[in-house]
């Protein structure tokens, strides 16, 4: 990684904020027409695509995932993983608990009752990408806060080639319960789930991750359902005190983000000390001997690595808010001061024993993350994502009588009549 100082580190910044997977118009254009013919011609469409981008014809496969197949590919997979898996399950169902939010219904004062109705999404489509793109910690942190949130109907599209495949999907939905999976990928899947079609059920949110197929297919849709976000390629930002931080856990935790190898993973450590940066890229670079892959994640840092040499931890922060990083590792004296600073990060892991995987695998926070800058105004995946609020509104005699006539007075003051008379009728009802 580079090394800059915190003068210097302005163009830093901005050429790593600037990185991007950006949509190729032909893409676009690809992917606004399917959808358009999936949404015009269901399932007919769907066969059509799976046939030319998958290689799997109508009469050689079953769209539909039966429940023999599940039980099936959980006798495939090795019960000690799998119980690793469940666990990692659980402490996320744990976590996500405490995201749940509640009606509410409060007294305003005049009789009026005013309050909030929660109410989890009916029907939520995940995407699973398939083989060596497929994630088993990515399909927990999509479902599991669905489930917390109550969503009635969780349904599974995947490409056919990756299901089949790929036996720890099947497993991992069948220890799930969930039993609604669909053989199709691709963005003839976001395409099927935001629009139905004779097969496949239409939905409310569509979430997980795919490529850039699968994120346009997302973008083009948003709005006929909602979505989770379009995530960018991963990111960490390490803030370490030289006289904290461990330099060879700090390397590892570094190359635990450019190990992704998309071409445009970040890693960007922050710290007080030359010679701690210097330490940290000779650990790298002694790290990457064990691995075959090494060229491509020496290539990434290059890129899209530096290390920003700041004179204390307020510099170090403000550098950290003007990246808004997706990962924050903070390994700092004064912890919580640092953290009360923090105003934009996407998830923040505190102390030498908080490596990123742990979060990525274990705690139990999601994973699912803003990138690229927008954790300044997204959020982390959660329980709150899958549901929706109503206002509740119980107006009454008395506050008609004593604010009626204010109403009228404002509607009218935008030229709309009949919305002030519906209230001033009542008023003037009351009155006889």
């Amino acid at each position: 990684m580079r090394i800059v100082n915190y003068k210097e580190s302005q163009d830093t910044i901005k050429y790593i904020l600037d990185r991007s997977i950006d949509s190729d118009p032909k893409i676009v254009d690809i992917v606004r027409d399917v959808v358009h013919n999936v949404r015009t011609n269901g399932d007919k469409a769907v066969f059509e695509y799976t046939e030319k981008f998958d290689g799997y014809k109508k009469d050689d496969f079953s769209m539909v995932v039966d429940t023999e197949f599940f039980k099936k590919c959980r006798k495939e997979v090795d019960e000690d993983l799998m119980a690793i898996i469940m666990e990692s399950a659980e402490n996320i169902k744990k976590y996500h608990e405490f995201q749940k939010e509640k009606s509410w219904s409060e007294d305003f004062g005049d009789n009026v009752q005013l309050g909030q109705k929660i109410t989890p999404l009916e029907r939520v489509g995940v995407y699973v990408p398939g083989g060596k793109a497929f994630y088993p910690s990515s399909l927990l942190m999509n479902v599991m806060p669905a489930m917390v949130a109550g969503v009635e109907e969780i349904v599974v599209v995947s490409p056919p080639r990756g299901f089949l495949e790929t036996p720890m999907i099947g497993a991992i939905l069948f220890e799930l319960g969930i039993e609604k999976a669909y053989l199709v990928g691709g963005a003839q899947a976001v395409a099927a789930l935001a629009h139905g079609t004779e097969t496949i059920p239409k939905v409310d949110k569509i979430v997980g991750p795919g490529n850039i197929f699968v994120a346009t297919a997302k973008r083009e849709v948003f709005g006929f359902v909602d979505i989770d976000m379009i995530a960018g390629p991963s990111e960490v930002v390490v803030l370490a005190e030289s006289k904290v931080a461990n330099p060879l856990w700090t390397a590892l935790d570094i190359l635990s983000q450019s190990e992704h190898r998309t071409g445009y993973e970040s890693s960007v450590l922050i710290c007080d000390s030359v010679e701690f940066a210097e330490e940290v890229n000779k650990h790298i670079t002694e790290q990457l001997k064990e691995v075959d892959y090494a060229d491509k994640v020496e290539e990434i840092l290059e890129k899209f690595g530096a290390a920003i040499i700041v004179d204390d931890m307020n510099e170090g922060i403000d550098v950290v808010n003007r990246i808004a990083p997706e990962h924050l590792e903070i390994l700092v004296t004064d912890e919580d001061a640092t953290i009360e600073k923090i105003k934009h990060a996407g998830a923040i892991f505190v102390g030498n024993y908080s490596s990123e995987p742990i979060g990525d695998y274990w705690a139990g926070p999601n994973h699912v993350l803003p990138t690229s800058g927008t954790a300044r105004f997204f959020s982390p995946l959660g329980t709150y994502d899958f549901v929706k609020k109503s206002s509740v509104i119980r107006y009454s005699k008395e506050a008609i009588l004593k604010h009626g006539k204010k109403i009228d007075t404002f509607a009218k003051s935008e030229d709309l009549y009949f919305h002030g008379k519906a209230v001033l009728q009542r008023y003037n009802d009351l009155q006889e």
